[in-house]
């Protein structure tokens, strides 16, 4: 429910609302060998059936940096765990006079703490 509502924050930052999803190879490569846990095809289905969701993109390279330049956001979204790492395309929205919006975080729902804590034997 509350990821839910941070696209639904997401989504009251403009008209549409495009979710960029790293593809499982992408996920791969960045996450490592057991990651993703969910699918793309998967995670498409359930992002594509909320209804804050316009559109789901689907992105092969590390970063979405090339779908920001086709898109050309006015608003671009991330969370805030992204303010001191950089938030790739910053310049390309900021270049056209865009805005970035960080959400914060919701605690505890990182995939990476919750493999991490399954593979030590904690409880969730």
């Amino acid at each position: 429910m509350l990821a839910r509502s941070r696209l639904i924050t997401a989504r009251r930052q403009g008209d549409v609302l495009i979710v960029g999803l790293n593809s499982d190879a992408s996920v791969h490569r960045i996450k490592g060998a057991d990651r993703p846990i969910h699918g793309e095809v998967d995670r498409v289905e359930v992002l594509s059936g909320l209804a804050c969701v316009d559109h789901v993109v689907v992105f092969d390279e590390d970063t979405p940096l090339a779908l920001i330049e086709t898109v050309q956001p006015d608003v671009l979204v991330k969370g805030e765990d992204w303010r001191d790492k950089g938030v790739v395309g910053r310049e390309v929205v900021e270049a056209r006079g865009g805005k970035v919006v960080l959400l914060p975080l919701l605690e505890g729902r990182s995939t990476t703490r919750v493999v991490e804590r399954m593979q030590g034997g904690e409880q969730a």
